[in-house]
């Protein structure tokens, strides 16, 4: 069994440790049984309000595994017998697909920074400037 915790408590991540081995932040693997791993399933999604997980397991299917997922953008969905991740876009999740490409950070330098006029015009200064009488 594999599963990756985002966002959720700290004191799961560590509850967690007591049945499966954490390789790398939020990534936990191990082999316990069906019912602890229905246990841990539950808990997890219990304690992760904001958070988000995905569990990958053994399972008698056709690719050997099953997928389930919680508060997550891709969901499992089964095409043929096949399990394929499948992430709705984002005009199907209600959310603007038009969101700005830059951070703010980004926008308030963009604004103090002076067009291509200004620039022009300033050069066109300092050589008139420059010039000998």
């Amino acid at each position: 069994m594999t599963l990756v915790l985002t966002a959720v408590p700290a004191g799961l991540r560590g509850d967690l440790t007591k049945w499966l081995i954490e390789i790398s932040a939020g990534v936990f693997v191990g082999d316990p049984g069906a019912r602890i791993r229905e246990e841990l399933w539950q808990r997890v999604v219990d304690e992760s309000v904001r958070g988000r997980a995905i569990m990958v397991y053994n399972a008698a299917t056709e690719q050997g595994f099953t997928v389930r997922t919680h508060n997550h953008d891709w969901q499992p969905r089964d095409f043929d017998g096949a399990v394929l991740m499948h992430r709705p876009s984002k005009k199907a999740q209600g959310k603007d697909p038009k969101q700005p490409a830059w951070s703010l950070a980004r926008a308030r330098q963009k604004s103090l920074r002076p067009s291509w006029a200004e620039r022009r015009d300033a050069a066109s200064r300092y050589k008139n400037d420059s010039k000998p009488n």
